[in-house]
């Protein structure tokens, strides 16, 4: 067996309550990596066709990688699969933390869950020990509540727990697991997934912090090498200083900051909301994931309107200061505070929460939506309104019952507000705008799970001002110069596609895109490859083995939504990316042109080796890929 893994799948089966250990074969391992691809595997075996999401029938996958629990920088991540309750096919998402590093030192290396519970229970991993417990008392807690309750029962304050939230108990589509109250697997309702099983919480402890890999020398002077170079490098002390947050004040200089549903690109209230305002103002600590050096983890103590912001619930992110605050119209720093808490409490997506709320807005002060559907007036930058309906959705409650549906499905629902959508595949968009960014919006239209913006490079890394580094780490990927701006610019769709195959083999080895990736990063492909040969022995791993093994992952999603009828005919942009952008500053004026994203579809189709009638594999595509087992399921 190759080290870093711990050559076990837990496989829990909730109807009968019994529990199995699988051991894999190393050949299995160096196939499926980890993470998301490790996680399909089982999905694409094992879910039939036609599932229904929140139905007992569905598997929900939990997948480490090799890295994960080696002290190392970047690693400390999970991916959960099972096909979604809110987008179209595949659900999928990543969390950090350091829940994933005590999986592994609890003795698995993932975990595939089955079936439903008769009553809610949680599931107890301690040292390779695991026991399926009675959930009852937790159930309706809030994440934070749990975490108390649970440490205080079991007399040990060192668990890490990974929970639905109330919201995945009550099935609100926009659900996500957390960990540590305030590390999230959201975006594809990975949580209502989750509550529909009555699987409340993952409990996992391990002794022993030791992961085994094969050149301890070599992972030793990669972690002293990581420390420094971190040390020096100004992205990395960027997001220890202000978090992902910081980047508000580019996002809006630049005209990306999406503003009142995606109806302009700067806000006038960005200073406000912005990562340096959080740090001067609000910041008490920052939070780190397991052998992390960066510490980006938010940590606010305040309070808003009264109401207590607790430390345990983290801060914002980017995103969230986005879709809660320039989305919504919201220039105070504390409402997004207290939104994002809300989120963490019960266990919610804030991106597509946010999104979701921003949608209503507009609908409201179009006059599609009224104050009586509602229940009281929803306008742009009203904080309170914000607030009340973000509490609203996560408890399910009056017009929140609609709203926890997400905004494509509450449109289909009332039978209006379609043009106001931003969704593709039912999942809302980040806040990354495909308007100025092309190949962004060709990856949010194309990517199996809907749109996502940290599933591809965005543009500015390959164009005028991309760094000596960064075009260094891009050759590998085969390209030599930068590129100038625009969609059907020489070689912009292939970037996209070369981009979106890397970051496909990241969501498997599972690392953080901080610490790993291509343009901004600390480190690179070729270290990326040093360090998967150090911890596991695989001498001959290369940057063609990991190139094939993202193609891989994002056939094998690809092939579950062909198999559940999704073609390129779900590829599709929301409607108001066509329409020009309102407002002022270098993105007015500027929109998305249907002939251009369909050319380079096409495109992408072609050079990914799919069929471009309906933008799905190829039998000889997913043969070439060891894939040929799937199409006889």
């Amino acid at each position: 067996m190759a080290k870093g893994f711990r050559g076990k799948i837990l496989h829990v089966d909730l109807l009968s309550l019994t529990l199995e250990v699988e051991e894999p074969s190393e050949s299995f391992y160096r196939k499926y990596i980890g993470g998301s691809m490790m996680g399909m595997y089982y999905i694409i075996k094992d879910v039939p066709q036609a599932a229904d999401p929140l139905g007992p029938e569905n598997i929900l996958t939990f997948m480490c990688s090799p890295l994960a629990g080696v002290q190392i920088s970047g690693q400390s991540r999970m991916t959960t699969n099972a096909k979604s309750p809110l987008v179209d096919g595949i659900g999928d998402s990543q969390a950090g933390g350091f829940f994933p590093a005590e999986l592994k030192f609890a003795g698995y290396d993932g975990m595939v869950i089955r079936g439903k519970a008769s009553h809610p229970v949680y599931l107890l991993i301690k040292d390779g020990q695991t026991e399926i417990c009675d959930a009852r008392h937790l159930w309706g807690k809030t994440t934070g509540e749990v975490e108390e309750i649970l440490k205080e029962e079991l007399q040990d304050s060192k668990i890490e727990i990974a929970q639905c939230g109330p919201a995945g108990e009550q099935e609100v589509r926009l659900a996500a697991i957390m960990n540590m109250a305030n590390r999230a697997n959201g975006r594809t309702g990975m949580g209502a997934v989750m509550g529909s099983k009555n699987l409340k919480a993952i409990v996992v402890r391990g002794s022993s912090k030791k992961i085994p890999v094969a050149n301890p020398e070599a992972v030793a002077d990669f972690r002293k090498n990581a420390s420094a170079a971190i040390k020096r490098h100004g992205s990395s002390q960027s997001l220890k200083q202000d978090g992902t947050a910081g980047g508000v004040d580019w996002q809006n200089m630049t005209g990306t900051l999406p503003t009142r549903n995606y109806n302009e690109g700067q806000f006038e209230g960005f200073e406000k909301i912005s990562g340096e305002t959080m740090t001067e103002t609000l910041l008490t600590d920052n939070q780190t994931c397991y052998a992390c050096a960066i510490r980006c983890k938010r940590v606010i103590e305040s309070e808003w309107m009264g109401k207590a912001i607790e430390a345990r619930y983290g801060g914002p992110e980017y995103e969230t200061v986005a879709t809660f605050g320039s989305y919504c119209g919201v220039d105070d720093l504390k409402a997004i505070v207290y939104a994002n808490q809300i989120c963490n409490q019960y266990g919610l997506d804030t991106i597509g929460t946010g999104a979701t709320i921003a949608w209503a807005m507009e609908c409201f002060e179009n006059a599609v939506l009224s104050e009586e559907e509602i229940g009281f007036p929803l306008k742009f930058g009203d904080a309170e309104a914000m607030i009340r309906a973000t509490e609203m959705l996560a408890k399910r409650e009056g017009f929140g019952d609609i709203l926890a549906e997400g905004s494509r499905k509450a449109a289909d629902i009332l039978g209006k507000g379609h043009k106001y959508l931003i969704t593709v595949k039912g999942s809302e968009l980040p806040a990354h705008m495909p308007r100025v960014k092309r190949s962004l919006g060709l990856i949010y239209a194309i990517n199996p799970f809907g749109a996502d913006h940290q599933s591809s490079e965005h543009d500015p890394g390959i164009e005028e001002g991309t760094s000596v580094e960064a075009m260094r780490n891009l050759k590998l990927l085969g390209f030599d110069e930068t590129l100038p701006e625009g969609l059907f610019v020489k070689d912009k769709v292939r970037y996209a596609l070369r981009t979106h195959q890397y970051y496909s083999f990241m969501d498997s080895m599972n690392l953080c895109q901080f610490v790993f990736g291509l343009t901004w990063v600390v480190f690179g492909p070729e270290d990326t490859v040093d360090l998967v040969r150090a911890v596991t022995g695989w001498d001959d791993f290369d940057v063609d083995e990991l190139m094939e093994a993202g193609e891989r992952r994002l056939n094998m999603l690809r092939l579950f939504n062909m198999r559940e009828g999704l073609d390129r005919t779900q590829d599709i942009l929301p409607d108001k990316l066509f329409k020009p952008l309102d407002g002022t500053g270098p993105s007015s004026g500027v929109a998305l042109k249907r002939e251009d994203i369909e050319k380079a579809k096409d495109e992408y189709y072609r050079l990914a080796n799919w069929d471009k009638r309906t933008g799905n594999p190829t039998p000889e595509t997913l043969t070439r890929l060891g894939l040929e087992w799937a199409l006889e399921i």
